[in-house]
C-alpha cells in the first residue's frame, strides 16, 4: 500500500515536471513577444513620443521591456528549477514570477490610466509644442517628429492648418514665406511647396493632426495593455504549477 501511494506521487511529480517545462517554453516565447512590442513602441514610435508631456507610454513600454527580458532569463530558470527538481529554485522562480507579474500588471494599469487622460493632454499640449517649438535652437527632435506626424497621417496642425499661422518659426520670418512648413504638402513634397495653403496642395483634415495622433497612440496603448495583462494572467498558471510541484516534491520521501 505504501509502494503504491509512493508510486502515485512520482506519477504525479513526473507529470507536474513535463507541464511545468511546456509552460516555461511557451513563457520563454511570450517573453521575447513582450519584449519585441516594448521595443518596437519605443524604436519605431520614439518620434511621437517626444511630442507627448506625460510620459506614461514611454514608461509602459520601457517596463514591458524589462519585464519581457525577465521573463526570457526566468523561462530558463524554471527549465533549470523543474529538471533539477531544486526545491530552493522552484521557490527563485516563484518569486520572479511574482515579480514580473506585477510588472506587467502595473504596464496594463499606466497603459489604461493614460488611455482615460490621452484626449485632453493633446489637446492641452500638441498645438503649444508644434507652435512655440517647431524649427527652433535645440527643437531638432520635436521638428522631425512634427514633420513626420503630417506626412504620415496626411494633416498639417494640431487642430487645423490655420494653427501655423501662431507660429513662431512663420511670425518670426523664419518660413520664408511659407504658410505651413513643407511637411503639409501633398506628395510629392519640394521645397517651399507650403507656401500656398490651397486645400489642393496641402492636407485639410477634420480634427487636424490631434484626432490621427490620438487613434494612432489610443491603438497602441491597447495593444501594450493586451499584452501586459494578457501575460500576466498566462502567469496564473505558471505560479500554480510551480507551487504543486513543490509542495510534491517536499512531500515525497528521499
Amino acid at each position: 500500500m505504501e509502494s503504491n501511494k509512493e508510486k502515485k506521487k512520482t506519477c504525479g511529480t513526473i507529470c507536474l515536471k513535463y507541464l511545468l517545462f511546456t509552460f516555461n517554453f511557451l513563457f520563454w516565447l511570450a517573453g521575447g513577444a513582450v519584449m519585441a512590442v516594448g521595443t518596437w513602441t519605443l524604436v519605431q514610435k520614439s518620434d511621437y513620443i517626444s511630442l507627448l508631456s506625460s510620459k506614461i507610454y514611454a514608461v509602459s513600454a520601457y517596463i514591458l521591456i524589462m519585464a519581457g527580458v525577465i521573463v526570457m532569463v526566468t523561462g530558463v530558470l524554471g527549465c533549470c528549477a523543474t529538471f533539477k527538481e531544486q526545491q530552493r529554485l522552484l521557490r527563485v522562480y516563484f518569486v520572479l514570477l511574482l515579480c514580473i507579474f506585477l510588472l506587467e500588471i502595473l504596464a496594463g494599469v499606466l497603459a489604461y490610466i493614460y488611455y482615460q487622460q490621452l484626449n485632453e493632454e493633446l489637446k492641452e499640449n500638441l498645438r503649444e509644442t508644434m507652435v512655440k517649438k517647431y524649427h527652433q535652437p535645440e527643437q531638432d527632435h520635436v521638428t522631425q517628429a512634427v514633420d513626420k506626424l503630417q506626412q504620415e497621417f496626411k494633416c498639417c496642425g494640431s487642430n487645423n492648418s490655420s494653427d501655423w499661422a501662431e507660429s513662431v518659426w512663420i511670425r518670426s520670418g523664419q518660413a520664408n514665406q511659407r504658410l505651413v512648413p513643407d511637411s503639409c504638402c501633398k506628395k510629392p513634397i519640394i521645397t517651399n511647396c507650403g507656401e500656398r495653403d490651397h486645400p489642393s496642395n496641402i492636407y485639410k483634415v477634420e480634427g487636424g493632426c490631434i484626432t490621427k495622433l490620438e487613434n494612432f497612440i489610443l491603438n497602441h496603448l491597447q495593444i501594450i495593455g493586451a499584452v501586459g495583462v494578457g501575460v500576466a494572467c498566462v502567469q496564473i498558471f505558471g505560479m500554480v504549477f510551480t507551487c504543486c510541484l513543490y509542495r510534491s516534491l517536499k512531500s515525497e520521501p528521499y
